[in-house]
């Protein structure tokens, strides 16, 4: 019997309405995001937005290390280089622009969408908890755009959120893929409650139980679950003025040159300096180009772009090299197209840039 993508349930609350529940439903691949489960997920949150028996969304990934550790680029890659078995080559803008439609559906969700992020979120798993109406992290939150690590670029609407914290904040977490825990996420705005992994069942069981369909119900009860006490101690609070300092410059290779130039011991910058220097080249220019582009765009606008940028990935060499050397044969060795940042010319980031489609035929117009 073949596995379902995405759990669904229905939980009833005391007023004969219910809570809507989804389940990322792929442990094994801490819950990799796949197009059967942007699909499923997208059909039921429409379902239940037009649905007023439902007072509110809950969603989480099964198991007890991810809400969600990215998109399927493995799927991505067998479809890039057409192995058996693969996908057809029309497979990565079917996948992204379902991806971007599920993120701008939840961000603009008419009802209470609580996420869940317990666990790894990086990547599409970060796409899908940023627009969350209620973004709960826990102690064992972990949450990244390690995109440059793979060749591709921090997408999934990141293009217009990372350009949205403080200067320099963004551009930094962009290029050097850093971890942040769950006050680093308080902080940056990518998540609003802290609540310790051991509350879960309580919550929702409070759920059930209280007046959620008032406004700002939802709200309220989570706030009493807060444990800000216990929230762990934030690197990226602890360096932010250094942060500033090394990213918050006009340039690209300015501020790639400072965070490789620093001389900091602390194991959390030495980390990020690691992987931005053995990260591609060329991401490290698509951040700064859609960070630029995107500074006053529309969300929509946004992912409309990112799409086009995403498929364009698709067809360089970056992307099936990154995802091959750290994911298929994990020699953790790629040959980057360039061998650092100043050797990449502007011509390369143009032609990534150029647009597939009219704005007439976008897969996104309708956003």
């Amino acid at each position: 019997m073949t596995q379902d993508a995405v759990l669904f349930d229905e939980w009833p609350t005391r007023d004969g309405r219910r809570i809507g529940a989804a389940t990322l439903n792929a442990p094994r691949s801490l819950n990799a995001l796949s197009l059967a489960m942007i699909e499923q997920l997208q059909a039921r949150l429409t379902r239940w937005a037009g649905d007023p028996a439902i007072a509110a969304v809950w969603l989480e990934g099964a198991g007890d290390k991810a809400f969600c550790a990215g998109g399927d680029v493995v799927a991505l890659y067998r479809a890039m280089r057409g192995t058996e078995g693969s996908e057809d080559e029309g497979f990565a803008a079917r996948y992204f622009a379902a991806e971007y439609r599920l993120d701008y559906c939840i961000h603009r969700y008419p009802k209470p969408l609580i996420v869940w992020g317990d666990g790894i979120i990086m990547g599409g798993g970060l796409g899908l908890m940023a627009g969350g109406g209620e973004r709960v992290v826990t102690e064992t939150s972990r949450i990244a755009m390690p995109e440059i690590t793979i060749g591709l670029y921090p997408d999934i609407g990141a293009s217009w959120f990372l350009g949205r914290m403080p200067t320099g904040v963004g551009a930094y977490l962009g290029l050097t893929g850093a971890q942040l825990n769950a006050r680093d996420a308080l902080l940056a705005g990518l998540a609003d409650r802290f609540i310790p992994r051991e509350r879960r069942a309580t919550v929702i069981a409070a759920l059930q139980q209280e007046d959620i369909a008032c406004p700002g119900g939802v709200a309220a009860l989570l706030a009493a679950f807060e444990a800000r006490g216990q929230v762990p101690e934030s690197p990226l609070l602890a360096h932010f003025d250094t942060i500033q300092n090394l990213a918050g410059v006009p340039h690209v290779g300015g501020a790639v040159r400072r965070i490789l130039d620093d001389s900091h011991a602390d194991p959390w910058l030495a980390a990020n300096r690691r992987r931005l220097a053995e990260g591609c080249p060329t991401t490290a220019h698509l951040l700064w180009s859609m960070l630029a582009r995107h500074r006053h765009s529309s969300l929509a606008d946004t992912f409309r772009d990112e799409l086009n940028l995403s498929v364009q990935c698709t067809r360089h060499a970056d992307l099936a090299e990154g995802v091959r050397a750290l994911l298929i044969d994990k020699d953790k060795a790629p040959l980057w197209s360039y061998p650092d940042v100043a050797s990449v010319p502007p011509s390369a980031i143009e032609d990534f840039l150029a647009p597939l489609w009219s704005p007439g035929e976008h897969p996104l117009r309708d956003l």
